[in-house]
């Protein structure tokens, strides 16, 4: 076994990289990622190295420090970039199926769990750290926003790790068959749209606009942008743990009926302030940075978060609770149902459908891809979604994490 965590760090970096390039090889590779998610090999393959004992994740400092370090600044970098001027030339039904999406993940949630629940409660059951909503929690959080918003509530509730690796499992499977749905849905996109009643004529503008502002502003990063990228991620990160322990010793003895709700967890107040303070900075000039890499140095935090995720991963408890996928299926058939009702409502053209959808359960990268399958200027959209997703991702994860909560307990 491999205990240096220095060692065990260039051993993640390393299987990032591999993944990473191989995703961009043709013929059989292609074939490969069409089937198999890069992202989920960042879980499993350190998750693997777990189970066989070559590395010993419980033991490892990685991921406490990754997650007390990078998560925030991550979460910071994410949330800079938000161009509301932008997101208003999207026009009003963008945002509405952004949203109505959202409020189709926190009201499946709960449903999902209550109707499984009825039908087989020992799917459900579980106390303390092994409480099914502990974990479901956890893909609210990835559902809404992404991965860091996923660690965040994992900090927040506390899941057991073999609980956690079950969640991981629900969440990559469901939200990729979801995406594989939408993909297929962008080549029949214009029959979809007749069924919706909807005019896409809007889309064409959004994608003009989008690919003008990119290249006008976009710009190759120099040292300097990448000590302001540094300052701002790392230095919300600072002020929000600062701000952390002066908040939860307060609240803890003036309050302490708040635990119940989390609202006396350091790692809440770190991540809510964090998220607070990058969308304070996107209605400031500090928003440009997004045009040196804001958004991308995030991605590449967010992708050692879960390189370290998944070496605590025991794959061996994934089989030994398969209900929990009935769980995540009837969770996003919920939010799929919910989507299409509003959107024949509101005569929606299937793009926003399908970009805000994803914006929501799979994060900027898949969004982005979403986005690119109805055309290749319009990838921008989805990444603009979904950086709304981070900003309001915890905060919705961690409502529905209450509800889900109620649901269990009554």
């Amino acid at each position: 076994m491999i205990r240096n965590d220095a060692a065990v760090l260039g051993i993640l970096m390393v299987i990032l990289a591999a993944i990473f390039y191989t995703a961009t090889l043709p013929g059989a590779w292609k074939r490969f990622y069409n089937v198999i998610p890069p992202l989920l090999l960042c879980y499993f393959i350190p998750g693997l190295l777990n189970s066989f004992g070559i590395i010993n994740g419980s033991s490892s400092q990685l991921y406490p420090v990754v997650s007390k370090f990078f998560l925030p600044a991550c979460l910071v970098l994410f949330t800079i970039g938000m161009d509301w001027k932008s997101l208003g030339r999207l026009g009003s039904k963008a945002l509405v199926a952004m949203l109505v999406g959202t409020a189709g993940i926190m009201i499946g949630g709960p449903l999902a769990l209550w109707m499984v629940g009825l039908a087989s409660p020992a799917t459900v059951a579980g106390e303390g750290p092994d409480a099914v909503w502990r974990g479901l929690a956890t893909i609210a959080g990835s559902w809404i926003g992404g991965g860091a918003n996923q660690t965040a509530l994992r900090e927040v509730f506390q899941p057991s790790d073999r609980l956690f690796s079950q969640m991981v499992a629900v969440d990559v499977l469901v939200a990729e068959i979801w995406m594989a749905l939408l993909i297929y849905g962008a080549g029949v996109s214009a029959r979809i749209d007749k069924l919706l009643g909807a005019d896409s004529r809007q889309i064409e503008e959004v994608k003009l606009h989008m690919d003008a502002e990119s290249k006008a502003n976009e710009r190759n990063p120099t040292v300097r942008d990448y000590i302001f990228l540094a300052a701002a991620g790392f230095g919300a990160t600072g002020f929000a743990h600062f701000m952390g322990e002066i908040i939860t010793p307060y609240l803890s003895q003036n309050y302490p009926w708040l635990e119940k709700y989390s609202l006396t967890s350091t790692f809440f107040w770190v991540v809510t302030i964090a998220t607070l303070v990058g969308i304070i900075m996107s209605v400031t000039p500090l928003r440009k940075l997004e045009y040196v890499g804001a958004s991308k140095l995030g991605s590449v935090f967010l992708y050692v978060l879960v390189a370290t995720i998944g070496m605590q991963m025991d794959l061996g408890a994934v089989a030994d609770n398969p209900g929990l996928f009935a769980i995540g299926l009837v969770w996003i058939l919920i939010h799929a149902i919910i989507l299409v009702i509003a959107c024949k409502w509101l005569k929606i053209p299937f793009f926003f459908l399908a970009v805000g959808s994803q914006a929501n359960v799979g994060g900027s990268a898949s969004a982005s891809v979403v986005a690119a399958a109805f055309h290749p200027s319009l990838a921008p959209v989805g990444v603009l979604l979904a950086i709304l997703g981070y900003a309001i991702g915890t905060y919705g994860g961690y409502l529905t994490a209450l509800m889900m909560q109620w649901v269990s307990n009554n």
